[in-house]
């Protein structure tokens, strides 16, 4: 076994990585599937951290720097890895003025993790935007797609209960 394919096996799977291969093979041929791989990878193992793009790297015969920046130019890809619920707040003026800052931080509090990290049993990613175009319903937090209106930080925890 190469320092590539055992690097890959401390992050992920045997059938993780073979899932990986899977996808590679499949667009190996097909000019521009540089984004599909990644896409169908992001969705297959949830990151795409440098030991992947590596392996998408060498399976397409492209520059490992170009993967790299396909992967940090879309913000689609991640490169850590991500909760199974992703929990926005709204830091936008009118979230702002009425107690999104305090939200954000009880949040931070809450979940115990900074804006943009992950909680370690990858429950939650939090990340704090500036609008989430439901200025009425301020403050707002969205789960995943589900949208909470005015939300108070004494409300979290019924809140995060909903996304077991």
């Amino acid at each position: 076994m190469n320092a590539e394919h055992s690097e890959l096996l401390k992050e992920f799977t045997a059938e993780e990585v073979a899932k990986l291969d899977e996808i590679i093979a499949k667009y190996k041929e097909t000019p521009g599937g540089l984004i599909p791989v990644l896409e169908e990878a992001q969705v297959a193992l949830g990151f795409l951290p440098a030991s992947v793009q590596k392996r998408v790297a060498k399976g397409l015969n492209l520059p490992v720097s170009r993967v790299y920046g396909v992967v940090t130019f879309y913000s689609f890809f991640s490169m850590t890895p991500r909760g199974r619920h992703t929990v926005r707040v709204c830091l936008g003026t009118a979230c702002y003025v009425r107690g999104g800052k305090a939200l954000a931080e009880a949040i931070k509090k809450d979940l115990k993790i900074d804006d943009g990290g992950t909680t370690e049993d990858r429950r939650f990613t939090f990340e704090s935007v500036r609008c989430l175009g439901a200025c009425g319903l301020g403050p707002v937090v969205v789960v995943n797609d589900d949208v909470h209106g005015r939300m108070k930080p004494s409300q979290l925890k019924e809140m995060f209960d909903l996304y077991a």
